[in-house]
């Protein structure tokens, strides 16, 4: 996967480093109709109004690379709070006449983007001016304009590690868009249950991580849980909705692992007195850090990115 590395940004002031032994994180995350950095005591950096996201990336020079709608990326300078580019997959490169959601993306090298649009079921990749540089069709069993996919990354390998959140799958897609990995996500033997809160199941999945070690870990969005997965599809490691205590898992969205080797998880729609992240230490599951703003925030953050960790975030 390619890495998010947190290098020193020209806003000083609103990305600037800190000691993990600080209070809190520094992250920027969505919810309640803005977009916001948050600071490592947990008061607002900077903020923005802005509509819900499900990708999320702060880029090397400070911009912000966000969902902007049902179908549009988005580049953000955050210090004119302007929109300085975006692409609209509802009308570029052959979809004008087609339904199109975009769920996931992610900055690669050169200025150049790659985007996962659900609908048309494939991943591009473009050059700034909007240019088709690449195009994989994506193996989709169940489709779903909204949910054919949810968070995609590129590996390092070229390769392309994609959740499909209304097949309960994850895909590995080499270059060529051959599926040479898959993973369904089981369902623990429950019956299905509908709604976003910790009431429903489902393996809905959000996000996947290739780990160093080869294995996947995987968040699995209505499934309350994070699966680590081998090649061998043998689940090696698990958290359930209720293992952390003092803690209910609901929508498990985004993965971030850390250069210490803590994972920092996204629970979205826990309700209120639960956290929006989880930081815990795999080999303890002890809770090492957690992020509750639900007044400010609400019950819908599907994404967050944290700003204060030096070195390789896999995310």
């Amino acid at each position: 996967m390619l890495f998010a590395s947190r290098l020193l940004l020209p806003l000083a002031a609103l990305l600037s480093f800190t000691s993990l032994a600080a209070a809190g994180h520094r992250l920027i995350t969505q919810g309640n109709g803005k977009l916001a950095i948050v600071d490592e005591a947990g008061k607002t950096a900077w903020e923005m109004p802005w509509g819900p996201i499900h990708d999320l990336h702060v880029l090397e020079n400070g911009h912000i690379l966000v969902q902007q709608g049902a179908a549009t990326v988005a580049e953000i300078d955050p210090e004119t709070k302007q929109v300085v580019w975006s692409y609209d997959s509802a009308q570029a490169n052959g979809n004008a006449e087609k339904k199109v959601e975009v769920h996931a993306f992610q900055p690669l090298t050169d200025g150049q983007l790659m985007i996962a649009e659900s609908g048309p079921a494939r991943i591009i990749e473009i050059d700034r001016d909007g240019k088709l540089l690449k195009e994989v069709k994506l193996k989709v069993n169940s489709p779903s304009t909204h949910s054919d996919t949810r968070l995609v990354r590129k590996l390092k390998s070229g390769h392309y590690l994609v959740c499909h959140e209304n097949d309960g799958c994850v895909r590995e897609y080499d270059a060529a868009g051959k599926v040479v990995w898959e993973y369904e996500v089981p369902l623990f033997e429950q019956e299905r249950r509908g709604g976003h809160g910790p009431e429903a199941f489902g393996n809905q999945t959000f996000a996947a991580v290739r780990l160093a070690s080869g294995n996947t870990l995987i968040a699995t969005g209505n499934g309350h849980s994070i699966l680590e997965v081998t090649p061998q599809k043998e689940i090696v490691w698990k958290v359930a909705q209720h293992d952390l205590p003092k803690i209910t898992l609901a929508w498990v969205t985004t993965l971030e692992v850390l250069p210490s080797g803590n994972y920092v998880i996204g629970n979205c729609h826990a309700g209120r007195g639960q956290p929006l992240l989880i930081e815990l230490d795999p080999k303890t599951k002890k809770v090492v850090w957690t992020f509750d703003q639900f007044d400010r925030f609400g019950n819908s953050v599907s994404n967050s990115q944290l700003l204060d960790v030096e070195g390789e975030v896999r995310r």
